[in-house]
């Protein structure tokens, strides 16, 4: 199932990214997605590109049953953000993965930071894929809401963190 969201950021793309590989804001992001626990490590590279990974254990009393019984009563996730180095324009290519530990639910993007005015654009456009004979579709569709609920999410968390400094 293919997903496409939009971030914007009153902020320039260096300041977003700045935001971006900050563990205090990956912290944020992960308590205001609701996780029970979670642990964030960010590696910058020689580069100027960086790699964020963050884990995640979340509650799956908003998923529905049917996929619940693949789960249990949490689910763990990883998240990886892979930042390339900042062009001239100080604009940026990234990709993202999201894996769900011992589910067959993968969600791969492309994604960016680009200067759009005085502000910056993050577009996302990723693979949401449930590898599950019959019912894979299904799963893709009951999981769509969660994935773009957690962008949502990451744009408030951001929109705060960067008014706040």
């Amino acid at each position: 199932m293919q997903l496409r969201a939009d971030i914007r950021y009153d902020a320039d793309p260096e300041r977003v990214f700045a935001m971006l590989i900050d563990p205090g804001f990956q912290e944020a992001k992960c308590v205001a997605t609701g996780a029970i626990e979670h642990s964030v490590a960010v590696s910058e590279h020689d580069d100027g590109g960086a790699t964020i990974v963050s884990r995640r254990s979340m509650p799956t009393d908003r998923v529905p049953d049917f996929v619940r019984s693949f789960l249990g009563t949490t689910l763990d996730l990883t998240e990886t953000q892979v930042w390339s180095a900042a062009g001239e324009d100080g604009s940026r290519t990234g990709s993202l993965t999201v894996q769900i530990q011992g589910a067959p639910v993968k969600f791969t993007a492309s994604t960016a930071l680009a200067a759009e005015g005085a502000g910056t654009h993050q577009p996302i456009e990723g693979d949401l894929k449930a590898s599950v004979p019959l019912i894979g579709g299904k799963i893709e569709q009951s999981a769509e809401p969660a994935v773009s609920a957690a962008i949502r999410v990451e744009q408030r968390t951001g929109t705060a963190w960067l008014g706040a400094r």
